[in-house]
């Protein structure tokens, strides 16, 4: 079974997985060699062109500028207060579903219950310790202890902050899907 100690490392080690390919995207973007890979459309426009044509050897591979490895993140913060419109012209269609799935998906509907899971049901489900005091021979993991079996099934008011909290999970979800057009 699970712990909180494996699921922690496992966390740790999606997390460090995730930025260390956001810094790969970010540091192979900034190079003149991957131009044609990440800016397709300037080329076909005419709005670059190939780094190999002009400067030196070692400047149509690698990006000599040591300005622009300090400030390699500034396009996150842009492409987000870009319209849906400007995003398609200038990235195409497909970054711009991504992006509206990502927006949705990930901040409108999942960080909200996330955060109300963390703040109210977890300590709720905590502070009811059932399954402390159950037989010996049952084996109970650490998840198990997080989890609304850990709720004693005859104290109906510790219930109410699941009942509270799907409700106000479908009104969030009601509210972000609504906005779609």
């Amino acid at each position: 079974m699970a712990t909180l100690e494996d699921i922690g490392v496992s966390a740790f080690i999606n997390i460090l997985g995730a930025f260390a390919f956001l810094l790969a995207f970010a540091l192979l973007r900034i190079q003149p060699i991957n131009d044609r890979v990440y800016f397709p459309k300037w080329y076909i426009s005419g709005g670059r062109t190939s780094p190999r044509r002009s400067g030196n050897f070692v400047g149509k591979f690698v990006n000599l500028n040591f300005w622009t490895y300090l400030t390699f993140l500034n396009w996150m913060p842009q492409a987000m207060r870009m319209s849906e419109a400007e995003i398609i012209q200038h990235a195409g269609l497909d970054s711009a579903v991504f992006l509206r799935i990502y927006l949705l998906g990930v901040l409108k509907i999942f960080l909200p219950i996330t955060i109300l899971a963390l703040l109210i049901l977890i300590p709720v489900n905590i502070s009811s310790g059932t399954l402390f005091f159950l037989k010996k021979e049952l084996v109970v993991s650490d998840i198990d202890k997080l989890s609304i079996s850990n709720v004693r099934p005859q104290s109906t008011s510790v219930f109410y902050p699941h009942r509270d909290g799907v409700s106000v999970h479908d009104v969030d979800l009601l509210h972000a899907l609504q906005g779609i057009s």
